[in-house]
């Protein structure tokens, strides 16, 4: 069971990599939303969680450099912000970040 569900969500990943739509395409249809609740949003957690790794990781040399908030900015919270607070299906919002 396990491994068609990692099969599904691969086939789905791939299938949907490369999707794309024109500008003024701005409709969250069933799809949209589906696409964004299902690999979108888990994908970016994950974003999230590595990023925050990597700041902590990261962190002593942009406290030298002087550069700790686009740091932060750019591994945690930009992933969190398309995690947490853009409205589900809103794909503009990951592009416009």
């Amino acid at each position: 069971m396990k491994a068609k569900l990692a099969t599904a969500i691969c086939v789905l990943t791939i299938g949907l990599s490369g999707v794309t739509y024109g500008s003024d395409y701005n409709d969250s249809g069933p799809l949209t939303v589906t696409a964004d609740a299902v690999v979108v949003r888990p994908a970016c957690l994950v974003a999230t969680v590595l990023g925050s790794a990597i700041f902590v990781v990261a962190l002593p040399v942009a406290a030298i450099s002087k550069s700790v908030k686009k740091t932060a900015d750019t591994l945690v919270a930009k992933p969190a912000k398309a995690t947490f607070t853009r409205p589900l299906g809103d794909m503009d919002a990951l592009i416009a970040d």
